[in-house]
């Protein structure tokens, strides 16, 4: 790490010497390369969308699964599976096949509604949404941790709710969020700081190059692009500082703000 950051300010090509550069990788990433912003563009829609989608459609499943069905076990691991799958290359070759022109996806679309479907992964429009799509699919770790915070809390809390009238959705917001809430929050912070590390997905995906025009470029394949295609390794160091500062403050934000909405048993904030 104090390799790196000597490197962010210098100019190094992996082959010659560092160079001193000062501030100017830092410099230029802000006010000369549009390519750098339009991969924060990307990493943020991607990461703000994808994160609390994956968390409502895990605690949605755990929620259904808390509700004493038999073969518990069974059906935890099949939805953990995606989960152990789903970074792989495998996996990103797959979804890039079936989300292609002649992809099972268009055409299941085609044979039962007849509508003919674009390449999502080829069309600006829809490539980023795939992936998207991609990373939702794999919720069987947050769904296995909100399973497990569910299972702690005390029955006797439900049960006074609806002696007080509480309906199924009040029940949902009055007591199971605010029970939860350390663990939605545990959840939050892990898959925040995943989603800005995604890598694999995009570089498979887009064939390594972020494409189309860039509506996939993630900025760590936009890190590695520069470290590793264009030789610019002292970039690529500041490029990497600057994502770890960036974790650092939104992660920061949710802790700072979690005493408003993070409620835990002993009454404690």
């Amino acid at each position: 790490m104090i390799s790196s950051l000597y490197l962010s300010f210098t100019q190094y090509d992996l082959v010659s010497s560092p160079k001193w550069a000062g501030l100017a990788n830092y410099i230029k990433m802000f006010t000369n390369d549009p390519r750098y912003i339009q991969s924060l563009k990307v990493t943020l829609t991607y990461v703000f969308v994808s994160v609390p989608l994956k968390l409502i459609f895990a605690l949605f499943v755990a929620i259904l699964m808390n509700q004493g069905i038999r073969a518990l076990g069974i059906y935890r691991t099949v939805y953990y599976i995606p989960t152990l799958l789903g970074g792989s290359v495998a996996i990103a070759v797959m979804w890039r096949k079936m989300f292609g022109t002649g992809g099972a996806f268009n055409q299941f679309l085609y044979n039962v509604f007849g509508y003919q479907a674009p390449d999502w992964v080829a069309n600006p429009k829809y490539a980023l949404y795939s992936i998207i799509l991609l990373t939702v699919w794999q919720f069987g770790s947050s769904m296995i941790i909100f399973l497990a915070g569910l299972k702690q809390i005390p029955q006797e809390y439900y049960e006074a709710a609806q002696v007080d009238g509480a309906g199924r959705m009040r029940r949902f917001f009055n007591v199971t969020l605010p029970m939860l809430s350390p663990v939605i929050f545990f959840n939050l912070i892990i898959q925040l700081i995943n989603a800005f590390q995604a890598f694999t997905q995009a570089f498979i995906i887009s064939g390594g190059k972020g494409g189309p025009l860039d509506s996939t470029l993630f900025y760590t394949l936009y890190l590695y692009q520069k470290g590793f295609t264009f030789f610019e390794m002292g970039y690529a160091s500041a490029m990497a500082w600057i994502l770890v500062i960036l974790i650092a403050i939104i992660t920061a934000v949710f802790f700072g703000t979690s005493k408003y909405w993070v409620h835990y048993a002993d009454g404690g904030k």
